[in-house]
């Protein structure tokens, strides 16, 4: 397991170079600069050379990739061009409630849609086969900003039951060690601030999870039916075997694989920053920081956004195959 592991790791060194390459070129190419957007109607050409002469702007390519390079190894991720703030204080600060909303969203997503997709697969061709196919096909159409609304009106505005922005009532006061405001409002030992954090992550994790928990349920639809017709299924039944030891041992087991690498995807993916989500529900995760990041031509900040974004996405993936290892001991060898 340790050789697997430490394989995984070493592949993370030309995928994060590469990565780092990809988004210094694309940057580059994105029209206008960071000065200009800066600076907006003030800016003068004198203006304009002295922030570029600030951050470097008008050396090289090759001088500033370079430059960008060695401080990202030394563990620094630059300072931002508008608020003139470490990029690396600013992901303290964003990216916990980005991971607070994703396990939200995925708690939603996989408690729901696994034994959807289960129940559907093991009911096929009945009605509850049909009526999870209409929710997955809803979940999976309807576009997250119009859910996000809809769940607002019925929810904030027509019962008045949760909240619609922010991640805590401003009128509650705690202070904030870890940026997780859940973990900081239990170690405040304040109840009532978790209860009101919980609340603030209900409708934007189950707007954020309508997608995901589509796609796990057909994954699981799928995988199900594929290992519920396999040979040793067929053998453990005619052993004798009660039809729950058969669904847990044999065939859930079985069909987790896929069902851990759907997971996983997307997982990876809400953690990038759910920008539709964060926008409607006022949410400052992720999202809307690179959002504003290429709205300003922040350079430091998207370098080091997507850089760090891509480092959790990988690492993700390979907590997934990791994941297959322990779930299927065959794959440790490849």
């Amino acid at each position: 397991m340790l050789r697997f592991v430490v394989r995984r790791l070493l592949l993370l060194i030309p995928i994060l170079l590469g990565l780092s390459v990809l988004v210094f070129v694309w940057i580059r190419a994105l029209p206008g600069g960071p000065a200009e957007a800066l600076l907006g109607e003030r800016a003068t050409p004198e203006s304009i050379r002295q922030i570029e002469d600030q951050y470097g702007l008008n050396k090289p390519v090759y001088v500033q990739y370079w430059s960008y390079v060695s401080t990202v190894a030394r563990g620094d991720l630059g300072t931002s061009v508008t608020t003139r703030r470490p990029v690396a204080e600013e992901i303290e600060q964003r990216f916990p409630a980005t991971v607070e909303l994703t396990i939200a969203a995925m708690i939603f997503a996989v408690s729901l849609g696994v034994p959807l997709g289960f129940i559907a697969a093991k009911k096929y061709g009945g009605p509850a086969d049909h009526a999870s196919l209409v929710v997955t096909l809803l979940g999976i159409s309807m576009p997250i900003f119009f859910l996000a609304i809809l769940l607002k009106y019925v929810f904030a505005v027509r019962l008045g039951l949760l909240p619609t922005v922010g991640r805590i009532d401003p009128l509650i006061d705690i202070s904030h060690p870890t940026n997780f405001y859940t973990i900081d409002a239990l170690l405040n030992g304040n109840l009532n601030a978790f209860w009101d954090v919980t609340k603030h992550l209900i409708l934007p994790a189950i707007a954020l999870g309508s997608i995901p928990l589509a796609i796990i349920a057909r994954i699981t639809r799928a995988s199900v039916l594929d290992v519920q017709n396999e040979d040793y299924v067929r053998t453990a039944r005619a052993k004798g075997l009660s039809p729950r030891v058969v669904d847990q041992r044999h065939i859930f087991r079985n069909a987790l694989l896929p069902i851990v690498t759907i997971v996983g995807l997307q997982a990876g993916l809400l953690l990038s920053g759910a920008v539709l989500t964060e926008t409607v529900f006022a949410f400052p995760g992720m999202g809307t920081w690179l959002v504003t990041a290429i709205k300003g031509r922040d350079f430091p900040v998207l370098q080091g956004g997507i850089l760090f974004v891509s480092l959790i996405f990988v690492l993700i993936n390979l907590l997934v195959d990791v994941a297959y290892a322990f779930i299927n001991p065959r794959i440790r060898v490849s």
